[in-house]
């Protein structure tokens, strides 16, 4: 019972401050989809696929971060300073390395990506100016993120919430002075939004770096502690395979967003105002996964195998439970939601109905966030997540989503359903390799 106490006095430590951090954001997100959705369409629709490009980097950035937990979470539960330093500073600089080449190609080539999404000439150029300026955010994310995930398996989660609390209420303020041209600033429309993003990501680093400066200790050297060479195949052996799964993964994303801008702009703009629900939603629940990485993965540093399998269980139930009551909120509250846009009564209507369709896959897609996020990343056998994300998206998501819009000719809502359906097959296969306990193994330094 006492064991029980302290496991969930655990989750709730990690989960509840990331579920917030995450909640909070989403939250101010769905205030400037609503500043944005005063625009009309073609902004909503630009700045949607514009975030889809972005969201590459978002996605690997957050792979390293992931190997960064993983080793972190281990080299803690073995006490081992020396690796964990290496581990940190390690996974930082190639982080960093994504985020020039991301800027590079999002300077240099604004137009000609924003056009390969959709092929209204408007959108594709607010698309195009919105990206331009983004292009920025993307070295002081890097830094946050891997600030981010070291805290949280210091157990310090609530500091990159209190960052995040202050970068959103900045985004919100900057948001309205920057799109409206209110206190002085120039309206800048969808621009100003970019604008806003660009600062706050900046200051959310600042703030996370400020906050991280009393521990700074935990990265210190450690000149008595035996030296040993970095295990580099260890390294590659988890990191190769998750890169490789959400990249391909955010491509097959993208390719979604690319059917979806096909089918038309009225689509493509139903599609980006269901984002700020999604962000709710999956928000509410991300901790779960994040404790996951990081309890689970202590568990397995300690060779606690037994605990951590039990402990896994309770956290896909608690994950379950909780996304099938979120579904039932965004199917009962949809009408109410879409209402609060100033775009045409089609564009609501879509985007109604397309709720509905997440609702129904909603708790599927919690449980592969927290089984093949967390947990079976948890072990370091990151080849297991690869082959997951990559039979789901290309195997069944991308091929059932061409099928549906350019052959069945279907309409938004039954496309996004219908891909949809990948989220099944693979919590399908990540339930077999759960259940063999194939993910379970304890790194060495």
């Amino acid at each position: 019972m006492e064991h029980s106490k302290s496991f969930f006095r655990a989750v709730g430590a990690l989960a509840v401050p990331a579920a917030l951090q995450s909640l909070l954001q989403s939250s101010f997100s769905i205030v400037d989809q609503i500043m944005i959705g005063q625009l009309g369409s073609v902004s909503v629709a630009g700045v949607g696929i514009a975030g889809k490009f972005t969201s590459m980097f978002s996605v690997l950035a957050s792979a390293v971060g992931a190997v960064a937990g993983i080793m972190i979470s281990q080299y803690l539960g073995s006490k081992n300073q020396r690796e964990i330093r290496r581990s940190f500073f390690g996974n930082l600089l190639l982080c960093l390395a994504l985020a020039g080449v991301f800027t590079a190609v999002c300077l240099g080539l604004p137009k000609q990506i924003m056009g390969l999404y959709i092929p209204d000439g408007a959108t594709v150029a607010a698309a195009a100016g919105y990206l331009t300026i983004v292009a920025g955010t993307f070295l002081p994310i890097a830094g946050s993120i891997l600030l981010g995930t070291l805290l949280r398996c210091m157990e310090k989660a609530s500091l990159p919430l209190y960052a995040s609390i202050a970068a959103a209420l900045l985004n919100t303020g900057l948001n309205y002075a920057l799109i409206f041209g209110k206190l002085g600033f120039p309206a800048m429309g969808a621009n100003g939004a970019a604008v806003a993003t660009l600062v706050s990501q900046t200051a959310n680093f600042l703030i996370m770096l400020l906050l991280f400066l009393p521990y700074r200790n935990c990265l210190a050297a450690c000149p008595a502690a035996p030296r040993a060479s970095f295990n580099y195949r260890q390294y590659v052996r988890m990191l190769l395979p998750i890169l490789v799964c959400e990249l391909m993964w955010s491509l097959g994303e993208n390719v979604y967003a690319a059917i979806y801008g096909h089918l038309g702009t009225a689509a493509s703009a139903a599609m980006t105002l269901i984002n700020p629900i999604v962000g709710l939603t999956i928000g509410a629940l991300c901790g779960l996964s994040q404790a996951a990485g990081v309890l689970i993965g202590k568990r397995l540093g300690e060779g606690a195998f037994d605990d951590a399998y039990r402990e896994s269980k309770k956290l896909i139930l608690m994950g379950f439970a909780g996304a099938v009551g979120l579904g039932l909120l965004v199917a009962a509250f949809r009408g109410i939601y879409v209402e609060i846009y100033q775009v045409e009564p089609a564009v609501k209507a879509l985007t109604g109905q397309i709720l509905v369709a997440y609702a129904l896959v909603v708790p599927f897609k919690v449980m592969n966030m927290i089984l093949g996020g967390g947990i079976i990343r948890s072990g370091g056998q990151t080849q297991y997540s690869m082959a997951i994300d990559l039979i789901g998206t290309w195997g069944f998501g991308v091929p059932l989503g061409l099928l549906a819009g350019f052959v069945l000719k279907l309409s938004i809502p039954y496309v996004y359903f219908i891909l949809s359906l990948e989220e099944c097959v693979r919590f399908a296969i990540s339930l077999v390799i759960f259940r063999k306990r194939l993910w379970m193994r304890r790194l060495s330094a």
